[in-house]
């Protein structure tokens, strides 16, 4: 079959392309940006890709096409297929049927958290040898891949609340069908899709409502907004994870050390091990928690799934520490919401203690361009010592800074790089934040950085 894909650059999208291929499929695709490293993976796996959208791109008339929830009417492709009655389908739809159809699937949901802990749990069957399968939103670095069919009747997914397509508005995860799924935790975000945090409780609750009776939900002990969901109805048993160690869900975590690198693991009241790894943050201890548990129910001893952990990588572009120069860290961090803003820079506060730590953010998600969490934005930084915001002009509202908080405002790239540079001193640890490429102002700094260090 002749498979053409439009957004195929995505990351989803593009893991959608080189599934197909793998399945026997011609598979060519079109983007508004065709570019590395997205392109150059895609073109070695020979994909044909076309930079831009317009009707030319089905001259041949594939036999399918796929759609990305990026595209809507009036994209000229888009109006191309129509127009021409090419048969179409959303890119979770195709994924149902033609992948996880048949499969044991693994389905990580929530606001924060679904990439790492798909990541974790991908990562944690292949060390038991299970050979997963996997589509995720992001690189985990112990695979260097985004996705791939795997060679059991295991899949892990990132399950996204995103909607699936123009012609499909429900939640993409509702095509998942999963045995195992866990819901991280659930906040207001998408304030592009969503009106309001009760139409996304809603969505959860059509995916609960897809988990058979014989599966498992995974979920945090004490989520008001994910026992809502399961108060409108829940047809499956459930595992809770917490750090309270008086808490009586089935999977705890205590003794845990500053920064969150070393903690034990506790299961129905018995203690399953210790985990020492590379990670911080609290919110990866609860991510570690829901893979250990997940991979349980998919047949992985706790030890096994511990001993996995001191050996996962994380995730590019997770606290990805890009460069040390001249004794300054440059991290690269996705965080994109208050929540997860904070726990990344708690984190690393416990990690490096008194030493300084410089946020730099770009807030640009839609629910942030739209303003929907200007009010917490502002109290997540509390962890940096000082913080630089990036506000460009499709920013369409203002922060007012009235705390004691040193936080500085740009509008202008050169200009937030300028004042950057001049107060890192040896010692600091610069973080990165941004859910894109934030104009490549890490290579800004990094090479400022390294010509100054090279001229003393």
């Amino acid at each position: 079959m002749r498979i053409h894909i439009l957004g195929v650059c995505g990351t989803f999208m593009g893991g959608l392309a080189v599934m197909a291929k793998n399945l026997g499929h011609t598979v060519s695709g079109s983007d508004a940006g065709v570019y590395p490293p997205m392109s150059t993976q895609l073109e070695a796996e020979g994909i044909v890709l076309m930079d831009g959208y317009g009707a030319e791109n089905l001259r041949d008339k594939p036999d399918l096409v796929i759609i990305g929830n990026a595209l809507s009417r009036g994209n000229v492709e888009v109006e191309a297929v129509l127009n021409e009655g090419i048969p179409y389908t959303s890119g979770a739809q195709w994924l149902a049927e033609h992948v996880l159809q048949g499969r044991w699937v693994l389905a990580i949901a929530g606001t924060h958290g679904k990439t790492t802990t798909s990541s974790m749990l991908a990562w944690v069957l292949e060390f038991a040898g299970l050979k997963p399968g996997f589509l995720i939103g992001g690189v985990p670095l112990n695979f260097a891949i985004s996705a791939r069919l795997g060679e059991s009747d295991f899949f892990v997914i990132e399950a996204d609340e995103y909607d699936t397509a123009f012609f499909d508005k429900r939640s993409k995860f509702v095509h998942y069908r999963p045995k195992t799924c866990v819901l991280n935790n659930l906040e207001f975000d998408h304030a592009d899709i969503f009106d309001n945090l009760d139409a996304i409780k809603r969505q959860f609750h059509h995916l609960v409502r897809t988990v058979p009776g014989h599966g498992l939900l995974i979920l945090p002990s004490d989520n008001k907004n994910l026992d809502d969901v399961l108060a409108m109805g829940s047809w499956t048993d459930a595992e809770n994870v917490s750090m309270t160690s008086s808490s009586k869900a089935a999977w705890v975590a205590c003794n845990v050390t500053p920064g969150e690198t070393e903690f034990d693991i506790y299961y129905q009241g018995e203690l399953a091990g210790h985990v020492n790894w590379a990670l911080t943050g609290k919110h990866n201890v609860f991510n570690a928690l829901a893979a250990i548990a997940a991979a349980h129910h998919a047949g992985v001893s706790a030890s096994v799934a511990i001993e996995a952990l001191a050996k996962f990588q994380n995730v590019k572009r997770r606290m990805e520490v890009r460069s040390v120069i001249n004794r300054i860290t440059i991290y690269d961090d996705f965080a994109h919401h208050p929540t997860a803003i904070a726990s990344t820079l708690a984190g690393l506060r416990g990690k490096v203690g008194a030493q300084r730590i410089i946020a730099v953010l770009e807030p640009r998600s839609n629910t942030m361009k739209m303003g929907a969490h200007k009010e917490t934005l502002l109290p997540s930084l509390t962890d940096a010592d000082y913080s630089f915001i990036y506000l460009p002009d499709d920013v369409r509202w203002d922060i007012s800074v009235t705390n004691k908080q040193a936080i500085d405002i740009h509008k202008n790239m050169g200009g937030l790089v300028d004042s950057l540079l001049k107060i890192l001193v040896p010692g600091d640890h610069v973080l990165f934040m941004s859910n894109g490429s934030f104009g490549g102002i890490h290579q800004l700094v990094e090479q400022h950085l390294r010509e100054l260090t090279a001229g003393k």
